[in-house]
């Protein structure tokens, strides 16, 4: 485990990202740990579904992992038995490739997570799965082949949850997340949501709009933004967020993995906002 506070920690794996925050949810687990995003594939939509819309859940802290599979099988498989290989659908274009020159005549199956593929693989339903190596004893399997990926460098972004709770201090190299939802879809209201951010000089590493269940036409937009919630420029465009959305999700301000400062622009340091709130009270006090 390469979190923060992890080392000791009992572990207890689950086959699916919503079995995994359920458990979170109901007091099963103290921490949960999930991917959001793969630097080949994007983010990764039931994550953000989950914790956009299901009962709210507050990220911590997040770690870059590098991409890399194993292609686990029920011993004494070859590579020439092959004929279904069972992944999660975001491991599997990230193997597209390898897949293809080395077991050119296998099918893909789809599994809610690589955990799941193991199992069905060692159960006999499937030849073969695309999981982490520290799978293969876990479920009685054999690593037939590892280090497989596409994009070399590719990384996997996953972040601990836990019960809605005070965010870590800000350590000055934070990222936040959001989700904002619009009330009544519109021109420009995906403009009207960004401005509340580049007037105060806030990037954004990740937009994504997801739909709502609604129906159709009905979305959200999760928001991952350079900054913490303490920041004086990051608490002005949440408020701003607030005043024109139907509503607004605080998902968590943590720090980043890369460890990256954000360059602050002129005008947006906490304390021009404070000198300009302070020229603002002289001038609705001030009498002639």
């Amino acid at each position: 485990m390469s979190l923060p506070g992890a080392a000791g920690a009992e572990q207890l794996p689950l086959a699916t990202v919503p079995a995994v925050l359920d458990a979170l949810r109901r007091g099963d687990a103290d921490s949960a740990v999930v991917a959001l995003e793969n630097s080949v594939e994007g983010s990764v939509p039931t994550t953000l579904d989950e914790l956009a819309t299901g009962e709210p859940l507050r990220i911590v802290a997040e770690v870059h992992l590098p991409v890399s599979f194993a292609l686990l099988v029920r011993p004494g498989t070859a590579l020439a038995d092959i004929k279904t290989v069972a992944s999660h659908p975001i491991a599997q274009p990230q193997c597209r490739r390898w897949l293809a020159e080395n077991v050119p005549d296998a099918e893909w199956r789809a599994a809610t997570s690589n955990a799941e593929a193991a199992q069905h693989v060692a159960d006999g339903h499937y030849d073969a799965a695309l999981a982490g190596s520290f799978a293969a004893a876990r479920y009685g399997l054999a690593v037939l082949a590892e280090d497989i990926h596409d994009v070399a460098d590719a990384v996997t972004r996953f972040v601990q949850l836990r019960r809605p709770c005070t965010p870590p201090p800000s350590t000055g190299m934070d990222r936040t997340s959001v989700v904002a939802f619009i009330g009544e879809d519109h021109p420009g209201a995906l403009l009207e949501i960004l401005t509340e951010f580049s007037v105060r000089g806030i990037n954004l590493s990740l937009i994504q709009s997801r739909p709502t269940g609604a129906g159709l036409g009905s979305y959200l937009f999760w928001m991952d933004l350079e900054g913490h919630v303490d920041d004086a420029r990051v608490g002005e465009a949440l408020m701003g967020l607030r005043r024109i959305c139907a509503d607004v999700r605080f998902i968590g301000s943590y720090p980043r993995a890369d460890r990256v400062r954000p360059e602050i622009r002129r005008g947006t340091h906490d304390t021009d906002f404070t000198e300009a709130a302070a020229w603002l009270t002289t001038l609705r006090t001030a009498r002639p």
